[in-house]
């Protein structure tokens, strides 16, 4: 869980990001082998679960998602 990724830039003139894998799971209390309900994706975008987990939120939609 505590494996640092990094995702390449997809324009030029960007920096790689770099980020824990898991960060979300872990903060929603979701074991990895499974999804995130959209209900704690809710939760976690409303800040129900924390400043950081609404954080990581706002990173899987506006980074992870967009690349899938």
């Amino acid at each position: 869980m505590d494996s640092k990724k990094s995702i390449l830039p997809a324009k030029k003139r960007q920096h790689k990001i770099s980020f824990h894998e898991g960060g979300l799971h872990a903060s929603t209390g979701t074991p990895l082998s499974k999804k995130i309900s959209p209900a704690k994706h809710a939760s976690a975008k409303s800040g129900k679960l924390g400043s950081k987990a609404q954080k990581q939120e706002m990173f899987y939609e506006n980074v992870l998602k967009r690349r899938k």
